[in-house]
């Protein structure tokens, strides 16, 4: 079980683009923080109680649940 997401996944699972391609720009476009500082490297690795954030917008990384 992984116990982390990468910034790249995240960024589509929320929504903010719809590729990985796109995903990719934005996130070396330097407009997204993680824990406060600008993170340009796609395959960063979130792990729970990190904070990312975007427009203005913070959200908080949590642990997987199990459904």
């Amino acid at each position: 079980m992984e116990d982390y997401i990468e910034l790249n996944s995240f960024v589509k699972i929320l929504g903010w683009a719809p590729t990985g391609g796109q995903a990719k720009q934005l996130i070396r476009s330097g407009v997204i923080k993680v824990n406060g500082e600008v993170e340009l490297r796609n395959g960063k690795k979130l792990i729970a109680t990190d904070i990312v954030e975007y427009q203005g917008k913070r959200y908080l990384v949590k642990e997987k649940i199990k459904i």
